[in-house]
């Protein structure tokens, strides 16, 4: 049996010549008065996946043999029009089954009968691509209208590069493509984006135009037949290809797309279509795309968690309690209120609780100046903080945050006087870095209540949150935790209790190859540039100065005290010893110009390094940038390796999406561990394998973790490993 004949079979129909009705899986069939109208069905957001695309062939092909149909709309259910491909189909074979996307578009343009398109909510990707294709749009307020391919490394390849700079003209068109920025609908309701817009019931809306269409003989307006004259275009798009290429750095697609959009204009729309869709293919194959699909595929894995069923219930958080104004404690504050929440925000002394309100209040005087807040939408936050220094405030909260002192002591005391304070039911959550989450639940009568909630640096802007489940955090905790990252907007990654979770305990070792390296006989600039180099938004010297290097000194102190037999001693405690703990003095491992955040190498930082070598008996030598990226980068992946075996992350997406978001691995590589794959696991066991035997290293930290041996000895990959 062919294709189309399968397709068929997905239908249960009944047919008059008045009206009729389809049923199938993806899409809904209802017509009346002349009028086909195809409901795209596949929650949540009608991906143009391979059924939904048979289906709409298959209507199509029945409205346009019906004699009674003289008009066909087509409109989304649920969420919107549609979101686009299904990206889960992409270097699949269904990605290319007849129907495929060009084939369904095809059919779309070339009906006979008019096909309008009733576009609400979402109308992203493929299915904006869909929209263009049709005859006519009839649009509604709250829309969110995109083509957002660029930002999975991709370009619109569907005709959207070509149609809708016919539709809004090239600068508009353009703009639309390289930033993939989602427009409100409103903005575009009176451009010829749209033929009717307003508000009312789409519908209804979308009905009444498709009668006109009928009453007034209109025909098939197609988009492709739209002229684009464009004065000075060859001047205009090489301007655009300059300052793309700047911006664009190692990401290919946006240069891609400038190319895509000026074959729209200097050459026949079929040509343009066909240059668009090699520009597609070549993007598709490309490293860079393959790292940013996968990690829009990690995101959505992320919030998955793998023994806790999706249907577990989750406690109701109304108001949320935050212990400590400081930095920290302030941007978790600022977190919990833009998304709404009521936050009780308690300090131990006044002057430390008007200090850290004065903070919040300035840290939003950027949004005023953008525009992206207002005065009144200020004041509606800022209400929304309730200032106190009782624990007694506490006790009606539905979470409690502790955002202190990064002390084991401090942090069990506060512990203790939540537990005695805040009603029962409540989550008891700590913001620690890296402590053990287990010792400070257990001086609570409810260990189940506890978990961690790692934000990170600035809590207001970083998307990253590490949620810890204790060994008895309860199962409706997590998922209550998981339900709150995604409220304030935020990528949240379950870890288990270690030392440091997935992303501390990877930073050390990062951290200590590239302190092994100024042993050797590399500078910090050195380093860091190479690291730089290789995509990292900043190199981890520079990020020490940042941070603040007393916060790395103070732990080596703790973990000397609580180990005395091991040295844990490091060049930067010698630059704490000199006052040097980074920006906020002044110098660290560089120096800074008051005012100024420039980093500028140091002299006395290399005779300080120089001196340590002597002391340790070390002899420096050539370090190359090669060797800099390779030590940094293969000890996160022999450390993650690490991670997965033990099980204090899920899976290995995991980890990248950590230091994607948390420490600044670059996007375009995908993530420690999906770099890792891409480079090849026997290509990283082997150069591992050598580090560990060149003199004076440290085996037990280099030798190649055993997973990592396993995957790479049977030629797999961290992506394909299910534990």
């Amino acid at each position: 049996m062919g294709p189309v004949h399968c397709y068929i079979n997905f239908f249960e129909a009944e047919r008059s010549s008045a009206q009729w009705n389809l049923r199938m899986n993806t899409l809904s069939v209802e017509a009346s008065n002349g009028i086909a109208v195809l409901k795209l069905d596949s929650p949540p957001v009608n991906s143009l996946g391979h059924e939904l695309r048979a289906a709409l062939v298959a209507g199509l092909e029945d409205a346009n043999s019906d004699p009674g149909i003289q008009a066909i709309v087509l409109i989304g259910s649920g969420s919107g029009f549609s979101g686009g491909a299904d990206i889960r189909e992409f270097g699949t074979p269904k990605a290319s089954a007849y129907p495929n996307l060009h084939a369904v578009l095809r059919d779309v343009e070339a009906s006979a009968k008019p096909v309008i398109a009733a576009i609400g909510g979402v109308c992203m990707g493929g299915g904006l691509e869909l929209a263009l294709a049709c005859h006519y749009r009839v649009g509604a307020p709250g829309g969110r209208i995109a083509l957002p391919e660029v930002k999975l490394g991709l370009l619109p390849g569907a005709g959207g590069t070509q149609r809708l700079p016919r539709l809004l003209g090239i600068e508009a068109a353009l703009n639309m493509i390289v930033s993939g920025a989602i427009i409100a609908s409103e903005k575009l309701g009176t451009t010829p984006l749209f033929d009717d817009f307003g508000g009312g019931d789409l519908l209804e809306r979308a009905l009444a135009f498709a009668r006109r269409t009928i009453a007034e003989g209109m025909g098939q307006k197609r988009v492709r037949d739209v002229r684009l004259d464009v004065p000075n275009a060859e001047a205009y798009f090489q301007f655009a290809r300059n300052t793309v290429k700047a911006a664009a750095g190692a990401y290919p697609a946006p240069l891609a797309c400038v190319e895509a959009v000026a074959a729209s204009v200097d050459r026949p729309f079929d040509a343009g279509m066909k240059r668009e869709r090699e520009l597609f293919t070549t993007l598709m194959l490309s490293p860079e795309s393959a790292a940013l699909r996968h990690v829009f595929q990690a995101e959505r894995a992320a919030a998955r968690i793998l023994d806790v069923p999706e249907d577990t219930p989750t406690r109701p958080i109304r108001k949320v309690g935050v212990i400590g104004a400081g930095t920290m404690g302030g941007g978790i504050a600022m977190s919990l209120i833009n998304a709404g929440l009521p936050v009780v925000l308690l300090e131990t002394t006044r002057e430390a609780l008007d200090r850290g309100l004065a903070t919040i209040r300035r840290n939003y005087q950027g949004a005023l100046r953008k525009g992206t807040l207002n005065d009144a939408g200020l004041a509606e936050r800022l209400a929304l903080i309730t200032p106190t220094l009782d624990y007694a405030s506490l006790r009606d909260v539905d979470l409690c945050i502790e955002a202190v002192f990064e002390s084991m002591d401090v942090k069990r005391q506060v512990f203790e006087t939540l537990d005695k304070t805040v009603r029962q039911g409540a989550i008891l959550a700590s913001n620690t870095s890296a402590l053990n989450l287990d010792a400070i639940a257990s001086v609570t009568r409810r260990p189940e209540d506890v978990i961690g909630l790692h934000f990170f640096s600035p809590a207001n802007v970083m998307r990253l949150l590490e949620v810890v489940r204790g060994a008895k955090t309860a199962q409706d905790v997590l998922a209550t935790a998981m339900r709150l990252a995604k409220t304030m907007g935020k990528i949240a990654v379950v870890s288990r209790v270690c030392d440091g979770f997935i992303g501390n305990r990877m930073l050390a070792r990062y951290g200590a190859a590239a302190h092994d390296l100024i042993m050797a006989g590399a500078s910090p600039q050195q380093v860091d540039a190479a690291l730089q180099d290789f995509g990292m938004a900043m190199g981890p010297f520079r990020v020490g100065d940042l941070a603040g290097l007393d916060i790395g000194w103070a732990l080596r102190k703790r973990r000397s005290a609580e180990f005395p037999d091991r040295d844990f001693s490091t060049v930067a405690d010698v630059l704490c010893e000199a006052g040097r703990f980074g920006q906020k003095t002044g110098a660290g491992w560089y120096r800074y110009d008051p005012g100024s955040r420039n980093a500028i190498p140091d002299p006395t930082v290399t005779a300080i390094i120089e001196q340590y070598r002597k002391q340790k008996g070390v002899t420096p030598r050539e370090v190359s940038p090669q060797e800099i990226v390779e030590r940094c980068i293969y000890a996160l992946i022999n450390e993650g390796a690490r991670i997965i075996e033990d099980r204090t992350a899920q899976r290995s997406s995991d980890i990248d999406i950590v230091y994607l978001n948390g420490y600044g691995f670059p996007a375009y590589r995908g993530g420690p561990m999906f770099h890792a794959d891409q480079t090849g696991l026997h290509e990283v066991e082997r150069a591992l394998t050598r580090i560990a035997a060149q003199p004076g290293s440290d085996a037990a930290f280099w030798t190649p973790a055993p997973l990592l041996t396993r995957l790479a000895r049977q030629g797999q990959t961290f992506s394909g490993f299910k534990g």
